[in-house]
């Protein structure tokens, strides 16, 4: 069990027999009336998210997660290959359990996999992923008051939109939750 001072980001919530992780939180202290937390959870398995509002002081039941670091080894047909850098145990996780953060894997990358009762719940990559672009048209210079951007292939089959300086080959930095370019990376 927790109070809602002992709310923060990623803890996880079992309610209604259903976990949630908290996304984000405020406490909130209004001029009149009680204190409350006011928070934003998504539902570990379905994706779902929603806002819910905790008068402050309430108890709430947390569940179990366990989380640990795992190499990703390789994908089979609709599962996804880690392994346990500790045990050397392997583990396959399906498709929707990954998540969107599989078109960022690379072979050999360190992710943190959450489980609960031994069942994966979601893999964490790392913030920020640093792949090669393996296609990407030339940037053609036009007259336009701001930067434009065009589509770029990354070695991993993901597509994100770069800057037009960008060129095949180059080492990009990407925001692993969101799929943004963050810059070059110097080799």
């Amino acid at each position: 069990m927790a109070d809602t001072s002992d709310f923060k980001n990623g803890l996880v919530l079992k309610i209604e027999g259903q976990l949630w992780q908290i996304i984000e939180f405020q406490h909130v202290k209004p001029g009149k009336g009680p204190a409350f937390v006011r928070t934003k959870l998504k539902n570990v398995l379905s994706g779902k998210t929603v806002d819910k509002t905790f008068n402050a002081g309430v108890k709430v039941e947390t569940a179990t997660v366990d989380r640990r670091d795992m190499t990703y080894l390789y994908h089979d047909g609709s599962d996804y290959i880690f392994m346990d850098g500790d045990t050397y145990d392997q583990i396959s996780i399906n498709e929707a359990t990954v998540g969107d953060g599989a078109r960022f894997l690379l072979e050999n990358m360190q992710v943190q996999v959450a489980t609960h009762d031994d069942a994966p719940l979601f893999v964490e990559l790392p913030v920020t992923v640093e792949l090669v672009v393996q296609h990407t048209d030339p940037g053609l210079q036009g007259d336009r008051s701001t930067g434009g951007t065009k589509p770029a292939t990354l070695e991993t089959g993901a597509e994100v939109q770069v800057p037009l300086f960008i060129n095949t080959g180059d080492k990009l930095k990407i925001d692993s939750r969101d799929g943004n370019y963050l810059g070059r990376v110097n080799s």
